[in-house]
């Protein structure tokens, strides 16, 4: 299910280093300069994106020429934010902080966790013990414990909770932060999908007195995920994980995912009821109403700069970002048409600027020297979501030229122009997710056999019907050549024969071609 309501409901490429083309020899092309397109002055000419067709090679041509990431630090899987870019995840962060922040408390847990202490859940080291890197050296003496850079938190907080959790009184207990995290992939990196160092994952982490307390906290935390991906107008898709494909560690995983626009998916959130099993290993309890000690139940929930690949990657076209008006770092481009009264035009665009920030929009007046094609070029390829074109006939008329980055152009009026902005800002948004919801749906389709499976997963999402069953969920991603999402979460489905074993069923499961 694409985008869904659950506020009704009861309660893992190749990307290249250079990431841009090729000649006929295979050579990277030589750019205009470093992450930034040419527009070539005279003429308008201008540098052109590949074809978003060609998905991987647009996609990493993008992220340099629309300044948002740097790939050519010289470490694999490490990337440098253009301050662009960063200016952007700083947008998308602050909507994950806002709707956090009324029940959880935002902090911060070292680095390095000892040895000693991350081995101790052996599930869960399990599923992260070849991508740790080790610290086994201050300066040039040897460590007593080797350190590990944190592949996630768990083992590093756990401890804590511990010293900090003594009785029901001291729950529930959330709190989460943003923070790098390391893994030594070694699989191809890809720019903000698939790096060894995450450089923005959120994690929160839950403590509850019951299981059942904690089951609605996941429930809670898919709530609090769904609104932040239709405030960037994503549609996306929610799972139970198969077991086999769960949190090392948790009773089990539920996942939000994004269908790319190759028809692979991108996990973009997990939130993991981890029950008793921490609390165990870390010796996690309270003191109940009776006066029994008792374990804990916890959860966990994680997005990382997944979420920017997936805005970037859904919404950008031909002409490169489209960014929603409440992530966009400049919202309005004011572009003078110079001609006649060039003084007279600029005064007018100097005072729309003043009239629009007074109203908290991000604006820019662009006076640079470059030709207005040029500047359309630039300010379009930046995402920014609205544009305007002043020239001495607007002034004339009192209005400006208004073209969204849709490309929808209309004329309003200079009086009480803001609210004319966001009530296209508004229209903008419905836009970006209706173009965004049809291309998701388009790759998109049931399947009642392995064959029907092969062919909707080879370009996109099977929905298949699945009896439940370990040995047939194997069996159909061996046959069908595709990864298992799990099971959709908040709909219901009429019987139908399990496309392995034939055993009629009302459960339904994901199937595609995962990053």
């Amino acid at each position: 299910m694409i985008y869904p309501d659950t506020e009704n409901e009861g309660n893992s490429s190749a990307g290249r280093k250079d990431g841009g083309k090729r000649d006929s020899k295979g050579n990277p092309t030589k750019r205009a300069s470093a992450g930034r397109a040419s527009t070539g002055g005279a003429g308008g000419q201008k540098a052109q994106l590949p074809s978003k067709e060609d998905f991987s090679q647009w996609y990493h041509e993008l992220l340099m020429t629309g300044e948002i990431i740097d790939n050519r630090y010289p470490v694999k899987g490490m990337c440098v934010w253009f301050p662009f870019g960063f200016a952007i995840k700083k947008k998308v962060y602050g909507i994950i902080r806002e709707l956090l922040d009324p029940d959880h408390q935002e902090t911060l847990f070292p680095l390095m966790i000892p040895e000693n202490e991350f081995m101790k859940e052996a599930q869960h080291i399990k599923g992260f013990e070849e991508e740790v890197y080790w610290v086994t050296c201050g300066g040039t003496t040897p460590l007593d414990v080797k350190l590990a850079l944190r592949p996630t938190s768990e083992t590093a907080i756990y401890p804590m909770f511990k010293l900090w959790i003594r009785s029901h009184a001291d729950m529930p207990l959330r709190i989460y932060q943003i923070v790098n995290t390391f893994r030594y992939e070694t699989k191809h990196t890809r720019p903000l999908i698939r790096l060894r160092e995450i450089t923005s994952f959120k994690e929160a982490h839950t403590v509850h007195a019951t299981w059942e307390e904690a089951a609605e906290q996941v429930e809670e935390a898919i709530k609090r995920y769904s609104e932040f991906y239709r405030r960037l107008a994503i549609p996306f898709l929610v799972s139970r994980r198969p077991s086999w494909d769960k949190f090392p560690g948790a009773d089990y995983t539920t996942a939000i995912d994004v269908i790319m626009p190759d028809g692979r998916t991108l996990q973009v959130g997990t939130a993991h009821h981890l029950g008793s099993t921490f609390a165990r290993t870390y010796e996690i309890t309270y003191e109940a109403e009776d006066g029994e000690q008792r374990l804990v139940n916890q959860t966990c929930y994680g997005i990382s700069e997944r979420c920017i690949a997936a805005l970037i990657s859904v919404h950008g076209d031909d002409r490169g970002l489209a960014l929603p008006w409440e992530v966009a770092p400049v919202q309005v481009v004011i572009v003078p048409i110079l001609l006649g009264d060039k003084e007279r035009v600029l005064e007018v665009c100097r005072d729309l600027k003043r009239t629009l920030q007074a109203d908290s929009i991000r604006v820019e007046l662009d006076t640079s020297d470059e030709r207005p094609g040029a500047k359309f070029y630039k300010w379009e390829m930046k995402g920014v979501p609205l544009r305007l074109e002043v020239g001495p006939r607007d002034i004339e008329r009192g209005v400006v030229t208004v073209v969204r980055r849709d490309g929808e152009k209309l004329a309003l009026p200079r009086e009480g122009l803001a609210c004319a902005l966001l009530a296209e800002a508004e229209k903008l948004q419905v836009e970006l997710f209706r173009r965004a919801e049809a291309s998701a749906r388009a790759r998109m389709g049931e399947a009642a056999s392995i064959e029907e499976a092969r062919a909707l997963a080879g370009s996109g999402v099977a929905l298949v019907p699945w009896c439940g069953e370990e040995e047939c969920g194997h069996r159909l991603e061996e046959q069908v050549g595709a990864n298992m999402l799990g099971q959709p979460q908040y709909q219901s489905f009429s019987p139908a024969a399990c496309a392995v074993c034939g055993k009629v069923t009302e459960k339904r499961t994901y199937m595609a071609r995962q990053y």
